[in-house]
């Protein structure tokens, strides 16, 4: 479907305007356990610009097609996900799972209506294959990676395994460059110790979203 590029850009925010509140509270809660807890007029700001950006980089990645609800919902659970784990240090099932169900549902209709078995095939590998990979790497080191990494790492890989190999390597290793980064200035800044449990889950995210944008620019 193609659309005027300013239809779509206010398409984007409108949506993320009322989801992006929602999304605030959903994380909030799921963070402190807690359903009656709201967030902060900040938070919500903050997370209704994340999420409009990210939407509009998922836009700008596939267009309008069945891959791009994919990518929009993977956007709206990076969101939540990295607001639980920055606050709590988890990564709920209650969010990661349904999300599987979504994207994967989402690009086996893009497969189904534009042809795009190999993208598919492609995503689904990718997505086992780091999910495989970091759930052995969890069960040998524990304190290196935990369970709910590992199924955020097997979420990633389906998503970035769509876009290419290249592009689930480049985001697989931007997101520990991005946590080696991180946690470097917190010890130099003396606000972390070498032995800080630090959530491994936000720059996962992170590293994803630049390699996507990386793609998004190449193709572009």
């Amino acid at each position: 479907m193609d659309l005027p590029r300013p239809v779509l850009l206010a398409a984007v925010l409108l949506v993320a305007v009322l989801v992006g509140p929602w999304l605030a509270r959903v994380a909030v809660r799921l963070a402190g356990r807690d359903d009656a807890a709201v967030p902060t007029a900040i938070r919500s700001v903050i997370m209704t610009a994340l999420l409009a950006g990210l939407l509009a980089g998922a836009v700008e990645l596939t267009g309008v097609r069945p891959a791009t609800l994919a990518m929009a919902w993977a956007a709206g659970a990076a969101v939540v996900l990295g607001a639980v784990d920055l606050a709590s240090h988890r990564l709920p099932d209650r969010v990661t799972f349904p999300a599987y169900a979504v994207v994967g549902t989402a690009l086996l209709a893009d497969a189904a209506v534009l042809g795009s078995w190999t993208a598919l095939l492609r995503a689904v590998l990718a997505g086992g294959a780091a999910f495989a990979l970091s759930a052995g790497v969890a069960a040998i080191a524990p304190g290196a990676l935990g369970y709910g990494d590992v199924k955020l790492l097997g979420l990633l890989g389906l998503v970035l395994g769509w876009a290419g190999w290249g592009v689930l390597l480049a985001g697989v290793f931007l997101g520990l460059l991005t946590g080696a980064l991180v946690s470097l200035v917190l010890v130099t800044a003396r606000r972390a110790g070498w032995r800080t449990a630090l959530p491994l889950g936000p720059p996962l995210l992170v590293g994803a979203v630049l390699a996507l944008a990386l793609a998004e620019a190449h193709l572009g």
